[in-house]
């Protein structure tokens, strides 16, 4: 059933539109403000805390209040509130997927995926903060004791990107919390709406005061890059853009910031000849079309063996041609608008460059008219190798087929790329699939799957992709240094 009006109404009324600081609620310093549209119709959502340099420093300086305090915490009662913020967001699982399908427009079956798939970090990292530990032995000599320890890092900012409103905070918010560290959110301006109600729920977990600082402007630079320059933060986490990303990196190293950076990607999904065509289909619909293709890890190459790619590319269009654009709250919604026109933009110049150099389109190939950003599910065969389309993040429905004869030729078209997030491999080959994954450079690997993001697991990449890990035992490293302190040999006389 769809989505009522005054259902949207009441959830939206439900959301803070200020910027949170020291635990409180309250208006930009300048009492500035601006609009969160909805990307299906263009209409205003909320109009919210737009935020100054001096409220970032305020948040910054909240944070750094609270830091020793949340790090004497114990493990335990940090990872309580991390499993009751798990039960209340699982609670409210309907609230916070109708609030991102508003701000970013995904389906809500697409959104309800992502409560799940975000709420898991609460869980996951619940249990971890109480197995963040070090060692205890003796020197190999014999004459001293060795004791590490892991500690919180400190202070952090976090900045998110707009195209999973939810999993990303979570991402980041959980370890921090589960490490003892503080924290300053700077979420994306198109879609902050949802972290500001993550942050609310947060409060009523049990959350203290100034350990999660939210602060939304439409100046980011301006707001976060006196942080950066604060000798008092510590840590800068940031998925995003990878040019964006070398910049923040840039300015992090006057003074030796602890980073991670979840950059660009541009996936290789590569199908060989003994693959089951069906599942690569299957597979090639979950990592081009999940979230519209707005994803860093969404199959952006797809890289066919010779003798099947027209097989691929028919049954691949076949199913694309089913997915009825319109706005995610509409039952038959199963592709939802890009996030802004700015965005359909430049999906569409990409295609219209691939055409222009020979490119095929066997389906799609335009953006919809009407209301809303909305562009067709698009396959394109005969794409040229020097191809723009090959070499940019698309970022939308669009998935561009390349062939190749040998093993060899696959890896080498995979690796053309200064990206290295993730790829896809179907074969029905164990071995085949093992050793094209030691030879591709990327930090994670599908093998016969279209989705492999997991809470449990460490995602990150190599190469322009970025460095450090989210997820996984991996995730909480992240928040935490390592300090040895040598203690005397007790048995000396």
């Amino acid at each position: 059933m769809a989505v009522t009006i005054d259902q949207e109404k009441a959830l939206l009324k439900k959301v803070p539109t200020g910027l949170l600081i020291g635990g409180a609620w309250r208006p930009a310093s300048s009492g500035a403000t601006f609009d969160v549209q909805d990307p299906a119709t263009g209409q205003t959502l909320l109009s919210i805390a737009d935020a100054t340099p001096e409220d970032g420093m305020a948040a910054l300086d909240a944070a750094v209040a609270a830091q020793a305090g949340w790090a004497a915490t114990a493990p335990r009662e940090r990872g309580e509130i991390l499993r009751r913020a798990f039960d209340l967001v699982t609670a409210r699982a309907d609230e916070f997927a109708l609030l991102m399908t508003l701000e970013m427009g995904k389906p809500l079956a697409e959104a309800r995926g992502e409560v799940t798939y975000g709420a898991e970090f609460l869980r996951w990292f619940s249990e971890e903060a109480v197995r963040a530990s070090g060692r205890y032995s003796v020197a190999p000599d014999g004459k001293s004791r060795l004791l590490v320890n892991k500690k919180p890092v400190g202070p952090c900012l976090l900045i998110t990107p707009w195209n999973f409103p939810l999993a990303m905070a979570t991402r980041k918010i959980a370890p921090a919390i589960a490490a003892g560290c503080t924290m300053v959110l700077k979420p994306a301006a198109l879609t902050p709406l949802t972290s500001a109600l993550f942050a609310a729920v947060l409060q009523e977990a049990g959350l203290p005061d100034g350990v999660l600082n939210i602060v939304t402007t439409t100046t980011a630079g301006r707001v976060t890059g006196p942080l950066i320059e604060d000798s008092r933060l510590r840590k800068l986490s940031f998925t995003g853009s990878t040019p964006i990303g070398r910049s923040l990196l840039s300015a992090a190293s006057a003074n030796v910031l602890r980073t991670s950076m979840e950059l660009g990607g541009n996936a290789p999904f590569v199908v060989f000849e003994d693959a089951d065509l069906d599942a690569a289909v299957e597979g090639a619909m979950l990592a081009k079309l999940r979230n519209m293709g707005e994803a860093c890890t969404a199959a952006n190459r797809f890289i066919v063996h010779e003798s099947v790619a027209d097989d691929f590319a028919e049954a691949l269009a076949g199913r694309m041609r089913t997915m009825t654009t319109a706005r995610g709250t509409e039952d038959e919604s199963k592709l939802g608008p890009l996030i802004d026109a700015k965005s359909r933009d430049k999906v569409h110049e990409l295609v219209t460059a691939a055409v222009a150099d020979g490119a095929q389109a066997v389906t799609g190939g335009s953006p919809v008219p009407g209301e809303g950003y909305f562009y067709e599910a698009t396959v394109l065969t005969d794409v040229a190798p020097t191809s723009r389309i090959l070499q940019e993040e698309i970022f939308g429905p669009v998935a561009p087929i390349v062939t190749f004869a040998s093993e060899d030729e696959a890896v080498e078209l995979a690796n053309d790329t200064e990206y290295g997030l993730v790829a896809y491999v179907f074969t029905r080959d164990l071995n085949r699939g093992l050793r094209i994954g030691e030879r591709l450079e990327v930090g994670m690997l599908g093998l016969n799957a279209g989705v492999i993001s997991n809470a449990a697991a460490p995602f990150g990449g190599v190469k322009q992709s970025g460095l450090g890990r989210e997820g996984g035992a991996e995730g909480i490293e992240e928040y935490l240094y390592t300090q040895y302190v040598g203690i005397a040999d007790p048995h000396a006389s």
